[in-house]
């Protein structure tokens, strides 16, 4: 598993750069699913492009247990206000025994914003993730702006029972987690903080989790993106969580129509 991680990142990387870059990005606005926190905002990629992200993910848990993960995501803007894609998660756990390599199998998913802000109503959307076992996770989103500062209300839940849930990634039973995130820097870098609260399973205890992170903009089409989050419950959540990643927005001419290139 450990050659196949090694051979699928470069290889996607290598595809994507050579794709036509999109006109200048804000794309670090964008608060995408744990990039850097859990909470992400309610609007979607613009239509007929895709955004690469190339993550990494460390958790010190409970005990001597620690988790690297990579889960290279690729998202396209489908429709207006749409947007579809994949993402393929690689683990290792490294426990005293030794390291356990694996991969959790692809994750389709579609975010689905129905309209934008207005005095009376934030900006709404809807986001489902599925799994090969079978799990529908469905997440509702809102978003509310005063100027360079946001707020980030999110809701999901899984269906689908605790056993069949993938040990790599999965889904919580449910999760509810609130964000706010603030433009700085001539609107090139955001920092965002979190408060997020969520049971794993049914029988798990409830994990109480605080983060913090930043977007920065490194040119018009490549982003950077770091986080740190801590768990506030004692028997519950990550004891240290580290994220870094990169996401790279970019279009395929064969996928525009003409007036739109």
């Amino acid at each position: 598993m450990h050659r196949i991680l090694k051979i699928a990142v470069p290889a996607i990387v290598i595809v994507t750069l050579g794709r036509i870059p999109l006109a200048a990005q804000t794309d670090y606005r964008n608060l995408d699913d744990h990039r850097p926190v859990r909470t992400e905002d309610a609007y979607a990629i613009e239509r007929y492009a895709f955004e690469l992200i190339l993550p990494y993910e460390y958790e010190n848990g409970l005990g001597a247990e620690q988790l690297h993960q990579v889960a290279p995501e690729i998202s396209y803007g489908l429709l207006a206000n749409t947007q579809v894609g994949v993402k393929l998660p690689f683990a290792a756990f490294r426990r005293r025994a030794g390291t356990d390599w694996g991969f959790g199998g692809p994750r389709l998913f579609a975010l689905h914003n129905f309209n934008t802000e207005s005095p009376g109503l934030p900006a709404l959307a809807l986001r489902a993730d599925l799994s090969l076992h079978v799990q529908l996770t469905l997440t509702a989103i809102a978003t509310r702006s005063w100027g360079r500062t946001r707020l980030h209300l999110n809701g999901g839940a899984t269906l689908g029972r605790d056993r069949g849930r993938p040990a790599i990634d999965p889904a919580p039973e449910w999760a509810v987690s609130l964000a706010a995130d603030r433009t700085l820097l001539r609107q090139s870098l955001l920092l965002v903080g979190e408060l997020g609260v969520l049971e794993a399973t049914a029988t798990a205890p409830t994990e109480v989790t605080t983060a913090l992170g930043m977007r920065y903009q490194l040119t018009p089409t490549l982003v950077l993106d770091a986080g740190v989050s801590r768990r506030l419950t004692a028997d519950a959540g990550p004891d240290l969580g580290l994220t870094l990643g990169l996401t790279h927005s970019f279009a395929a001419a064969g996928l525009m129509p003409r007036g739109a290139r």
